[in-house]
């Protein structure tokens, strides 16, 4: 039993961690470990593998999931600083090392084999970049002198060029967004907001004149009916026929088709085995987790670890809802992973990784200038 008297490490982290945040974090990946169950033996039978293989695996993964996102619960802020820039640079390298050493999957090299285990680095790059964003805009924002958003464009350059050049536009248009959402809550001027968002239309145009692989996916999502939208048209199929309440757990038909169900699909089987409500509950705990952090980053009077809650937590919702709306064909598809429900141990560690950044940040901390004694009235009237 853990009393407000101890003193010790724990009974500090447990007094002060958001124990809310840190259950909806639990449940979401518990769930991951559940849904896996419906969502990817058929896979793995396509594959000629033991049907609970992938099951077994985000179970491993899952360990390691939790351990990351307790030990960096326990940072303090300063802390957090320091270990996202060692994140950033080792993950940087290794990303930049997928172009020459990386595996080729469907085209892109968004993996490379580290020490004998697959690693995708750019998942692990995303909430150490958001950290030294705020970081840079924040130290901008309290020191002139040092040039905070110059610095903060820079790293957004350096971050996508590999991202681009793997490709994985996905991502990149990720990073892109979060960086965005930073700079207009450090301060962004309305004028310097339209044309981010102009320059930002401007690329995605330019990358589908330029690059087949992006008007392929924009051409397939405007007109469905003319091009081959197989997986995509197959998950709607799972909303359909689940229904309200799904049709019950292993029940699933689509699922045995449907190539990517256990990672970029798994919404669309939660929607045909356990109906649209339960798809509804996913979506909440994903609406609590974001809502209750940014509440605690409202209330924060320390600018960097407002900015860095914020951050991580638009990282997270915007990353959920592009699965989900790519799952209900409202986006065309993007590749990209249902945090802590979708199948990868580099996602589901990277993922717990951000979310122990935003629960260290979010602990609650006595505020300097309250725990400061005051000058006597004596002391002031003397020194005026």
């Amino acid at each position: 039993m853990v009393t407000r008297a101890d003193r010790g490490l724990f009974a500090e982290w447990w007094w002060t961690v958001d124990r809310y945040l840190l259950l909806a974090v639990l449940v979401l990946m518990a769930g991951g470990i559940v849904l896996s169950f419906a969502a990817s033996p058929p896979v793995a039978e396509r594959l000629n593998i033991d049907s609970y293989h992938f099951v077994q695996r985000q179970a491993f993964f899952a360990v390691p999931a939790v351990l990351v996102l307790l030990g960096i619960s326990l940072l303090s802020p300063a802390q957090v600083r320091l270990t996202a820039v060692g994140v950033f640079l080792f993950a940087f390298l290794l990303t930049v090392a997928t172009l020459f050493f990386g595996a080729e999957v469907k085209g892109s090299t968004r993996w490379i084999s580290f020490l004998g285990i697959s690693l995708q680095p750019s998942e692990f790059l995303k909430p150490a970049f958001v950290i030294l964003v705020a970081a840079l805009f924040a130290e901008g924002a309290k020191r002139p002198e040092v040039p905070g958003k110059p610095l903060a464009a820079l790293l957004l350059a350096m971050v996508l060029a590999p991202l681009v050049a793997q490709p994985d536009f996905g991502q990149a248009m990720l990073v892109a967004i979060v960086w965005g959402a930073l700079f207009f809550l450090a301060g962004l001027s309305w004028f310097l907001t339209v044309f981010l968002a102009g320059l930002g239309a401007a690329g995605l145009i330019g990358a589908y004149f330029l690059l087949p692989h992006v008007a392929g996916r924009i051409n397939r999502f405007l007109n469905p009916d003319a091009h081959d939208n197989f997986q995509v048209e197959t998950a709607i199929e799972s909303f359909v026929s689940g229904g309200w309440l799904g049709r019950g757990p292993g029940e699933g038909t689509v699922k045995l088709i449907l190539p990517d169900s256990h990672t970029d699909f798994v919404f669309a089987v939660t929607a045909e085995e356990f109906g649209i409500l339960a798809c509804g509950l996913i979506v909440l705990a994903f609406a609590f987790v974001v809502i209750r952090g940014l509440r605690h980053a409202e209330r924060e009077h320390d600018m960097f670890v407002r900015l860095a809650t914020s951050g991580l937590l638009v990282l997270f919702g915007v990353q959920a809802c592009i699965n989900m709306a790519v799952n209900l064909h409202l986006m065309p598809a993007k590749g990209m992973t249902l945090p802590f429900i979708s199948y990868g141990g580099s996602s589901l560690i990277a993922v717990a990784l951000g979310m122990g950044f935003v629960l260290a940040l979010t602990r609650r901390r006595p505020r300097i200038d309250a725990v400061l004694p005051k000058r006597p009235l004596v002391m002031r009237e003397r020194t005026a």
